[in-house]
């Protein structure tokens, strides 16, 4: 039986925590966020908000590999949490939960992504290199969310 590989990445941003909602949900924004990875929408929801049931294609570089993964809108409770789930990618599955908790002056973004590898027992070895290339991912990300929502550039996304 494969194992669920977990990444768990925290963000402390001074903003409230609608605008830091409404910017993880931005596909304008995320492919800003996701410049490294050359990441582009290539169907699906390309412009705006996503909302529940919403459903995007991303193609992206990852390990020096272009792929492509659909996600799915799967759970939505505005400005407190909300879900993506793959529909069709290089992951056996995947859910990324996204929790925006208000705490004290800011909020406390957290992200945790589950993720099953393909490849049997190459995938469970390799469960930890990407466990690591995606913590990095969700970190830049956590980073571009809190530099946006905590400057006046918030505006141009949401």
């Amino acid at each position: 039986m494969p194992m669920m590989g977990i990444v768990k990445v925290e963000t402390s941003i001074y903003a409230q925590p609608e605008r830091c909602f409404d910017l993880a949900r931005s596909a304008d924004f995320h492919v800003v966020a996701a410049k490294y990875t050359s990441e582009k929408i290539v169907s699906g929801v390309s412009s705006g908000l996503m909302k529940l049931g919403d459903i995007v294609e991303f193609e992206a570089s990852h390990f020096g590999l272009t792929q492509r993964l659909s996600a799915q809108i799967t759970s939505y409770d505005r400005p407190n949490h909300f879900r993506d789930s793959q529909v069709k990618g290089i992951f056996r599955s995947f859910v990324h939960d996204h929790y925006f908790e208000a705490v004290a002056a800011c909020t406390l973004m957290t992200d945790i992504f589950k993720f099953d590898c393909p490849w049997g027992l190459f995938g469970q070895i390799a469960d930890p290199f990407v466990a690591r290339h995606l913590s990095a991912f969700l970190k830049i990300r956590g980073l571009e969310i809190k530099r946006v929502a905590e400057s006046e550039d918030w505006r141009s996304f949401i």
